[in-house]
């Protein structure tokens, strides 16, 4: 990909693109300035060729696509799990909150694992976790809901493992515009596989004629994802010649000499790593961000489908569920929209801020502030529209997830180039816990509540089930207008965060080469 984005604003490239002044001989050292010889070398940082690196994306986005369809595999199928185990909204709701609480509390530790210790065999743990938990999942009875709740929890500790460190082993493999296209294209799985997790959940249950089957088919597949992992999927940190490491996000920058470069990694600890991440306004901004959009879309991820059902009996459009497997249309429709309006979300999204970056560097979180400002009246319009059409509701609820989709890849790419390398999986697992554990950890209990709360006082039941959802779901449209507000906040500093993180990666540059300097002169007179 040709790196059209000026050298200040092209994601990751302030780290890659450094020039220092060093000595003939030493310019392979280091996050130098590439030389001809060099250059396509660098491409592939940790002498991974391009041929496996692009391979090794190709798995990690099957990975990211099974693994999405494991988290909403149960929206797709919720009318018939609330049937099942006889619980109301609130308790409905109360599963994806166990899922999302488990998954927030252990992506920290994830993330910490992740800067410290084989990847491969992380991701490879906790992907045999979620899936072997969602294979037993489907033989639970009804009399034992309390033992499928907490199975959504140790599904939501698989995947945190995953959702923490895959993204920082494409940034290892990539620099400059490839590492944008390809987190773009990682990013893109995120919608798909929401959106797959619906067809599949329901389509499955429609077949078979029970939604126990519609959690068998996902542990198949992540047999072959752990094969595949093993067998194909580098891990740079690891397997780079230790003079090349500096290029790698979950590593500091390093000076050419092997010494230095093993002092280095190791200077700074955990809670340092948190302190410095803490004084970062931009990374603050942009996670309070991430988290309004979490909750706008964990609402919305787990209750729109059971909306439309309800909808539906609105409009006399289908009978009652009296019996197992219930109507679960809206489901595959709604996954439908989501992969379409996902994919054309983030391919729009990274296309105009490549574009938006070469005229202004605070590009990123003013599209993002733009995506959720936008979402926010579509989402409101879909939700109050549903009495006189659902066809306009559906047309509005994918104007909501296309602008919801624009900030995808975006705000992946403001993460990576605000915060030093050395804590980026740090950075990522503290966001993901920010945002999850205060977004969509809550907004599905959160609108089940509210929405028993609404139900309890009307006559019809129908009528009233449709209403006390419509109304709940009101706070997130007004939580997506705040996250366009921190947004803009985010903006207001991401300049000046990406100039130091620039300046300390270089520094540690410079470190190391004196490092490496006073070492040679101590040699000279033993020689």
């Amino acid at each position: 990909m040709q790196n059209s984005v000026p050298e200040e604003s092209s994601g990751m490239n302030e780290f890659t693109g450094l020039q220092s002044q060093q000595p003939p001989g030493s310019q392979s050292y280091g996050a130098t300035a590439p030389t001809t010889s060099t250059s396509q070398f660098l491409q592939t940082p940790g002498n991974v060729s391009a041929k496996r690196s692009y391979l090794a994306v190709g798995v990690l986005c099957y990975i990211n696509l099974l693994n999405y369809m494991d988290w909403f595999i149960v929206s797709g199928v919720l009318v018939d799990i609330k049937k099942y185990f006889n619980i109301s909204d609130g308790s409905a709701g109360l599963l994806q909150t166990v899922f999302i609480f488990f998954f927030s509390l252990s992506a920290p530790f994830f993330g910490y694992l992740g800067d410290r210790y084989n990847r491969k065999v992380i991701l490879s743990v906790g992907i045999f976790l979620w899936s072997g938990v969602t294979l037993g999942s489907s033989f639970i009875t009804e009399s034992y809901s309390w033992i499928f709740f907490l199975s959504r929890g140790f599904v939501g500790i698989g995947t945190a493992s995953y959702s923490t460190i895959a993204p920082t082993i494409i940034a290892d493999l990539f620099e400059r515009d490839q590492r944008t296209c390809m987190l773009s294209v990682f990013y893109i799985f995120i919608p798909v596989g929401s959106g797959l997790g619906y067809v599949l959940a329901s389509s499955v249950t429609q077949a078979a004629g029970h939604w126990h089957w519609a959690f068998r088919i996902t542990p198949c597949m992540g047999i072959i994802a752990v094969a595949l992992l093993i067998l194909l999927v580098p891990d740079p940190t690891q397997d780079a010649p230790e003079g090349h490491r500096g290029q790698s996000i979950s590593n500091t920058t390093q000076g050419a000499d092997k010494k230095s470069g093993a002092e280095s990694t190791a200077s700074t600890t955990w809670c340092e790593d948190v302190k410095s991440l803490s004084k970062n306004r931009s990374f603050i901004w942009s996670s309070l961000g991430v988290t309004a959009m979490a909750f706008v879309t964990g609402a919305l991820g787990l209750w729109v489908p059971v909306f439309l059902s309800r909808a539906q009996l609105f409009h006399d459009l289908v009978p009652p569920c009296l019996q197992e497997p219930c109507d679960s249309s809206t489901s595959q429709i709604f996954g439908a929209i989501t992969i379409v309006t996902g994919i054309v979300g983030v391919i729009t999204g990274a296309g105009v801020a490549r574009r938006y970056k070469k005229i202004n560097t605070k590009a990123d979180p003013l599209i993002c502030a733009v995506g959720m400002f936008s979402s926010a009246p579509c989402l409101y319009l879909s939700i109050m529209l549903a009495e006189q059409s659902i066809l306009a509701t559906y047309i509005f609820i994918a104007l909501g997830e296309f602008f919801l989709a624009l900030n995808w890849a975006i705000v992946a790419d403001i993460l990576l180039y605000v915060v030093m390398p050395k804590c980026q999986s740090t950075a990522v697992a503290l966001q993901i816990f920010m945002s999850h554990l205060l977004g969509d950890a809550g907004s599905p209990y959160l609108t089940g509540i509210i929405s028993d709360a609404l139900q309890t006082r009307q006559n019809d039941s129908h009528l009233g089930a449709f209403r006390s959802l419509q109304y709940s779901f009101i706070l997130s449209a007004f939580i997506g207008v705040l996250g366009g507000g921190f947004f803009l906040l985010t903006a207001l500093h991401v300049e000046k965060d990406r100039e130091e993180a620039q300046q300390l990666c270089r520094g540690t540059e410079n470190k190391g080469y004196v490092s490496s300097e006073d070492e040679l002169q101590d040699e000279l007179p033993k020689a």
